[in-house]
Formats: C-alpha cells, sequence, structure tokens
C-alpha cells in the first residue's frame, strides 16, 4: 500500500491564521470608527455640506466590519473542513474568495487550489462527502 503525502494539515493551520488576521481586521474598523465618533465633535463637520460626512463614515466602517468578519469566519470554517477533507466545493470558494484579500490571501488560495486538485486529494474529499 502505497502512503502519499498532503499539504492539508498545513493548509489547515494557515486557514486558522488567516482568518484569525481576518477577525483582528474587523476589530481596525470598529477601533476607527469609535475613535471617529469620540473624538471627532460637531465643530469639526462642514455647515455647508450637502452630506453628513461622519454618517458616510459610518457606514463605510460598518460595511468593512462585517465584511471582515464574515470572510474571518468563513476562513476558519474552511479551516474546519479541511481538517476534516470534506466540503470540497465550499474549501475551494473560499480559497478563490481568499485570493481577493491581500498578498498573505492570494497565495494562500492559489496553493490551496493546487493542492485540492490533485487526485489523491480530490479522493479524500469524496470519500469524507
Amino acid at each position: 500500500m502505497q502512503v502519499v503525502s498532503n499539504n492539508l494539515n498545513t493548509f489547515r493551520v494557515l486557514y486558522i491564521v488567516k482568518g484569525v488576521l481576518s477577525l483582528l481586521a474587523a476589530l481596525f474598523f470598529v477601533g476607527y470608527l469609535a475613535f471617529l465618533n469620540i473624538f471627532i465633535n460637531e465643530s469639526t463637520t462642514m455647515p455647508d455640506a450637502n452630506i453628513d460626512v461622519m454618517s458616510v463614515l459610518n457606514i463605510i466602517m460598518g460595511i468593512g466590519f462585517i465584511l471582515c468578519l464574515i470572510v474571518g469566519i468563513l476562513t476558519l470554517m474552511a479551516a474546519k473542513y479541511i481538517g476534516q477533507t470534506c466540503n470540497y466545493t465550499f474549501v475551494l470558494v473560499i480559497a478563490i474568495l481568499n485570493c481577493l484579500s491581500g498578498i498573505l490571501g492570494i497565495i494562500l488560495g492559489v496553493f490551496t487550489i493546487i493542492e485540492i486538485n490533485k487526485p489523491h486529494i480530490k479522493m479524500l474529499f469524496d470519500q469524507n462527502d
């Protein structure tokens, strides 16, 4: 019987790290939003402006927080599924999604796609689905 090695455990750990970093990035948005709301008062706003700048910044920071939170949770779920070698399609989609999030995400996503497309890795995922 031939033993075939794979790097799935390494990818699982890297996905956990990436997920935690994404959750920490969500905290950046919360901290920046708190900083803006505490230290920027009404006297610094522009009275002639047609829009309220603080409202726009609050919306942008809220969207950034939600996106980072979602990406972090999905990345941690992908780490779990890689460890269990199940949900091949979900792991593939999250690998592609991670390719949109900076250099760490690009490297992790590309190498994950390469690794899970190997025939013996696909067989592992098929056995556990």
